[in-house]
């Protein structure tokens, strides 16, 4: 079968089409013919690799999957009985690979044995993936197949950093630090539909428009206003925000803490601009102050997510947040627009 993927880490010309061998069936899993996969920076990462990741190569990325059932799990007891061969199904990227103190009490992507398709396995940029037969649910007839893959992973990430660690109320006020990816955009889009106010950093008139349209309430143009929580308090009238959502980090975490009101969170899953931070302590214990890390999400959020995203009332509006939908044979150009930051939303690779 091909896959699009690389044979060393590096840059995006270690990416290509190769002939591979197709997935073995293996009791647990389920092999699907692809028929979308979204784009994220995660294929990006490690395509590049860090320390201590070690793959089999080649290796090849996609960890927002939707396909059709080929080969069911030779194991029956695995199955959904919805799940039979044909049906159209889309996969939680994260999974744990044995039962421990964090996943039996539901709290899978906590485990050490938390695993992620297309980083710690071979993955969606291919016509075939194998997938834990745990991770499979059915697609409504409703929504198309770009729609129901774009945002599995992002979908997840955001639900638990809002809900599950945020805990994010309607009627709160909202601050997103940056609204160009696809996290922060997906973030205010949900934080708002779920009665929350949003205010946005944006770094471009253009971003400040895509933002708002979104569902942003507010936006700042960080580079006209350097001191941009100032403006935050400005606007919650010297109170500051409840929740911050930081995946910016180094640059941006001594102003957000200024922006948050005493007692307030702040919650990142990510640090774009450096993994160090600088913060006086001062801050966190006088305003008492959460800070709190987040990252995927597990089973439960995986579900509210889905289950939120693709209701009826929803799902017609998410094509504000998807940028290009292009064929497979098109995923090198499309990898190097997500890799240049050119697009405007999630990018979704459809097979023929």
């Amino acid at each position: 079968m091909r896959a699009l993927g690389f044979e060393s880490h590096g840059g995006i010309e270690t990416l290509a089409f190769r002939e591979v061998p197709e997935p073995a069936e293996t009791p647990g899993w389920t092999v699907l013919a692809v028929r979308a996969v979204a784009l994220n920076h995660l294929d990006i990462w490690v395509r590049r690799g860090w320390p201590g990741l070690t793959l089999p190569l080649p290796h090849w990325t996609g960890s927002d999957i939707v396909g059709t059932v080929v080969v069911p799990d030779p194991e029956p007891l695995s199955l959904d009985d919805r799940i039979t061969e044909g049906t159209r199904v889309a996969v939680n990227p994260g999974y744990v690979t044995g039962p421990d103190a964090w996943s039996d009490r539901g709290e899978e992507c906590v485990s050490p044995l938390y695993r992620i398709i297309g980083e710690d396995c071979p993955g969606g940029l291919a016509e075939l993936v194998a997938v834990p037969t745990k991770c499979l649910v059915p697609v409504p007839e409703h929504l198309s197949d770009p729609l129901a893959a774009a945002f599995l992973l992002t979908g997840t990430t955001v639900w638990r950093m809002l809900f599950s660690r945020g805990n994010l109320l309607a009627g709160e006020t909202v601050l997103i630090v940056g609204a160009g990816g696809g996290v922060n955009s997906l973030a205010a889009f949900i934080a708002r539909r779920h009665g929350a106010r949003v205010i946005a950093l944006a770094g471009s008139p253009e971003k400040q428009r895509a933002i708002t349209a979104i569902g942003a309430d507010e936006t700042i143009l960080y580079h006209e206003t350097p001191q941009w929580h100032r403006e935050v308090l400005r606007l919650t009238g010297g109170r500051g925000v409840d929740l911050v959502v930081d995946n910016v980090g180094a640059t941006t975490i001594e102003r957000s803490l200024k922006a948050v009101r005493r007692g307030g969170r702040i919650v990142t899953v990510g640090s774009t601009s450096g993994p160090m931070l600088a913060i006086d302590n001062r801050m966190i214990f006088s305003k008492q102050l959460s800070l709190i890390g987040s990252t995927m999400g597990s089973t439960h959020d995986f579900h509210q997510a889905i289950e939120f995203l693709w209701s009826p009332t929803i799902h017609p509006h998410l094509d504000l947040l998807v940028d290009t939908i292009a064929p497979f044979e098109r995923g090198i150009e499309m990898m190097a627009r997500l890799e240049a930051g050119e697009q405007r939303g999630k990018i979704v690779l459809v097979m023929k």
